[in-house]
């Protein structure tokens, strides 16, 4: 069953990141749903994220400085009163060799994907706990902190230690506020051309997966919407796949190729 859409009407929902990507689609999710949506970025977009009229509040912040993260919860209270859910969002990395990256490298990763995580959700948490309702916190973690992650070594891993966070806050920080992990597989975005070459090559890419194609950013959003719900309240501490079925092992195909 669906979550019930009207239940986001006067909720107000922060997604980081939401500018571009999975995050568009989140906060997308989220305004159909009727939340008030909140996104933030280093830059300003060139278009909020909108649906029938309705688009997303901006905020520049850069998620790699704690203080900054604060004070954008806080502009956020400022304004609309409360925050019912924390969708962090943020991350990445480019690709690089382990054996060669620098220490510096490693750092930058970290810094962006892990204590950006932990900056947020206590910047949210803080003010959750003072609501009558608390607060649900969605941290959007990734396929690569569960299978190897060759060439993104360090995101693999912070996302894995995302994963631990998730399961620690959501004991230290309960009954008020609920903690939650959604980990993507494979998604398409604007930028799926960098990663997996043209059209063809996407479609390649979409035929190792079960489901016959990678997720839509709005496929993410409507997890997140789930794991935010009512329907969901008992859902803590736990990590969500959201990958179409997973990969299909490479021996498989090994041994079909042995049989050729």
């Amino acid at each position: 069953m669906e979550p019930n859409q009207s239940e986001f009407a006067g909720k107000v929902v922060l997604v980081t990141g939401g500018t571009k990507g999975v995050g568009r689609g989140i906060a997308e999710t989220f305004l159909g749903a009727q939340a008030t949506v909140v996104i933030c970025a280093r830059n300003q977009p060139e278009s909020l994220p909108g649906v029938d009229g309705r688009c997303a509040e901006f905020h520049a912040c850069d998620v790699r400085e704690a203080e900054q993260l604060q004070a954008l919860v806080a502009q956020v209270v400022a304004r609309h009163g409360r925050l019912d859910v924390l969708v962090h969002n943020v991350g990445g990395a480019p690709h690089a060799d382990a054996a060669t990256a620098s220490p510096r490298f490693h750092e930058g990763v970290l810094r962006l994907n892990l204590f950006s995580t932990i900056h947020a959700a206590q910047a949210a948490n803080a003010q959750m706990q003072q609501q009558d309702e608390g607060g649900v916190i969605v941290c959007i973690g990734s396929i690569s902190a569960l299978r190897p992650s060759p060439g993104t070594a360090a995101y693999g891993a912070a996302k894995a230690a995302i994963l631990s966070l998730v399961s620690s806050l959501a004991v230290e920080w309960a009954p008020k506020v609920r903690v939650v992990a959604v980990s993507p597989g494979l998604v398409r975005t604007e930028q799926s051309h960098m990663h997996y070459g043209d059209d063809s090559g996407i479609a390649a890419v979409a035929a190792t997966i079960p489901a016959g194609r990678l997720a839509e950013p709005g496929d993410v959003g409507q997890a997140c919407l789930f794991v935010a719900s009512q329907r969901a309240s008992y859902m803590s501490g736990s990590n969500l796949l959201l990958h179409g079925g997973g990969e299909r092992p490479a021996f498989l195909a090994a041994a079909t190729a042995g049989h050729s």
